[in-house]
């Protein structure tokens, strides 16, 4: 009894749904005070439990066969699916996906409404890659869900079998069990998403995009299909098109507005995303969210005095919000975490702006209220900016280097930073030492060499800088902003300009729409003379992004053509967001013109 005892608790997992099954009502007495209470039935008796714990014994002893079998026998007499999932569990620990299917099919077999069932065998035969399995189950899933809940599941159809090693056989396993779906009306938009998506997991991202088309063709309204779209722009351009026709419908998706936005922000589209989150305040005046991604975006464009409006309107939405949490007796209601977070990223913004703006004790002011210890090298980072900017240089490097290292990656961050003051200094050859001395301690660090890279280059030391970009290239060939680097400072020298359009035309393979790329390609279009290209490339780039030296680039080009005015008018907007610019003071110069 003792060693029975043992084996219970062992298998306690095994046996308590059945130990836990519901009692058998008694018949109500007369006083059901002094009723005694009723004895309670379950369906584990002596020889179902000393059949479990033998099952069990022998899955331990590594006998899976014998141990499947019990349970199996133990499940189709008391048709409990706890103790059918045991017995696939126990397949599956022996690495044996032929026997759990076979599992699987019992459990099917006994109880043939069982949704966990179809389920558990699709998982099943998708990892083994048993696309002929996976069929019968999947269209037997779709016709025993509740049509209400049909469109949600043939959403998560494509992640359900992402495990098939065959991507390309699973999507069209999908789009042929789907095809009655797709001719439905509630289920024809989730069916062509679904397949779309399935789709673009095999790498076919033509045909995922003709599905998205479909799919919003079908039901405009529908956010999936921008959705999916949205995951297909970086590589399919056109895509766009969905999701723009999406958020052109009355009552469209907020969440798809803000990706939208969030997918404009990494293709560095930045006033292309500006657009969508002033479109997003105006439909949702009390979501604080687009405020703040808003201020970020202003504050990376040079528009510190619209970013401080933004971020202050942001808090100001934060501060009319009831506070979540729990309260005590003593203590006011504990602020959400994601506003906490939030807040304290717009005191670390409007530090920043005003830093732009010169006014440094109002800068010093919003750091003084960040009290997030996760921040702190953020935070010593800015402050040592703003004594940088006082003239204050040697106070600002060790105020950086005393700041404590509280992660593993702090001290790379604090020589990254050090290096960007002393460029802000414009002392080339000091930042170069800086990364020098991080790159021998985190060698082979990609970012660091691209930096060292960049301060190369502003030395006059072009073949360093050209040896130090081939090395982030073959130590990350997928690196977009290195080929760019690299064409672009072939280009501006007039160099080997077949070689840079190469080096250009792969950056934009990897980074399509990338406003920076774009202004190379156009400039090495001028370098070669093509000045109509040129002009359209750069309007292109200064359109999605009024980068400063873009905006020098466009305005050169425009030059060339004999469009002075507008030449004169493209200057003068980047010589109001930087005048200290290299490049546009270099420009100006070179061609004479005063503004």
């Amino acid at each position: 009894m003792p060693m029975r005892r043992r084996w219970r608790i062992a298998t306690a997992a095994a046996v308590l749904a059945l130990a836990a099954a519901p009692p058998v009502s008694a018949q109500p007495t007369t006083d059901a005070a002094d009723a005694p209470v009723p004895p309670t039935r379950s369906q584990l008796d002596s020889q179902l439990m000393q059949q479990l714990l033998i099952g069990e014994i022998e899955a331990r002893r590594g006998q899976a066969d014998a141990a499947v079998q019990l349970m199996l026998d133990a499940a189709r007499r008391t048709r409990d699916e706890g103790l059918f999932r045991r017995a696939v569990e126990i397949a599956l620990q022996a690495r044996s996906g032929e026997r759990a299917l076979l599992a699987v099919a019992a459990w099917r077999r006994t109880l043939p409404g069982s949704l966990d069932a179809l389920r558990t065998q699709l998982q099943i035969a998708a990892a083994l890659n048993r696309s002929e399995a996976i069929e019968e189950p999947l269209r037997a899933l779709l016709g025993q869900t509740p049509e209400g809940e049909r469109s949600a599941l043939i959403a998560q159809l494509p992640r359900l079998l992402q495990r098939m090693p065959d991507r390309r056989r699973s999507a069209q396993v999908l789009g042929a069990v789907l095809e009655p779906y797709e001719a439905r009306p509630l289920t024809r938009a989730a069916a062509r998403v679904a397949v779309g998506r399935a789709w673009a997991m095999a790498g076919d991202l033509d045909a995922a995009l003709a599905r998205a088309r479909a799919a919003q063709e079908a039901d405009p309204k529908a956010p999936g299909a921008a959705l999916l779209a949205l995951e297909l722009m970086p590589q399919r351009a056109a895509a766009e098109e969905v999701v723009q026709a999406h958020l052109g419908t009355d009552g469209a998706e907020p969440a798809v507005r803000m990706a939208y936005a969030r997918a404009l922000m990494n293709a560095q589209r930045l006033a292309d995303a500006v657009v969508q989150l002033e479109q997003a305040t105006r439909e949702r005046p009390e979501a604080a969210p687009p405020l703040l991604a808003l201020g970020a975006l202003q504050l990376e464009m040079r528009q510190p005095q619209a970013a401080m409006t933004t971020l202050g309107r942001y808090l100001t939405l934060l501060d009319a919000r009831p506070a979540t949490g729990a309260t005590g007796a003593d203590e006011g209601p504990e602020p959400d975490e994601g506003a906490a977070q939030g807040r304290t990223q717009a005191w670390l913004m409007l530090a920043q702006g005003a830093e732009q703006l010169g006014q440094y004790a109002a800068a010093e002011d919003w750091l003084a209220r960040v009290d997030d210890p996760a921040r702190a090298l953020e935070v010593q980072s800015r402050r040592a900016s703003l004594l940088a900017r006082q003239g204050r240089l040697d106070d600002a490097r060790a105020l950086l280097r005393q700041a404590p290292e509280r992660e593993g990656g702090d001290a790379r961050l604090k020589l990254l930073a050090e290096a960007a003051l002393l460029r802000e200094a414009r002392l080339w050859g000091d930042a170069f030492e800086v990364l020098g001395s991080a790159v021998q301690r985190f060698p082979d660090d990609p970012d660091l060499l691209y930096e060292q890279a960049m301060m190369a280059e502003k030395m006059g030391r072009t073949d360093e800088m050209e040896r130090l970009l081939r090395q982030v290239i073959l130590l990350k060939p997928d690196n977009a902003h290195a080929h760019n680097a690299l064409g672009y400072a072939l280009a501006d020298r007039g160099q080997r300009l077949p070689e840079a359009r190469e080096l250009v035309q792969r950056a934009l393979d990897l980074a399509p729409g990338d406003p920076f790329i774009i202004d190379s390609l156009g400039w090495i279009e001028f370098r070669l003379g093509n000045l109509a290209e040129a002009l359209r490339l750069l309007r292109q780039a200064y359109a999605s992004r009024p980068d400063v030296e873009i905006g020098a680039h466009l305005g050169e080009v425009l030059w060339a053509l004999g469009r002075r005015d507008e030449a004169r008018r493209v200057w003068a907007e980047s010589k109001g967001r930087d005048a200290a610019n290299d490049v546009l003071r270099e420009t100006l110069a070179r061609l004479k013109v005063e503004l």
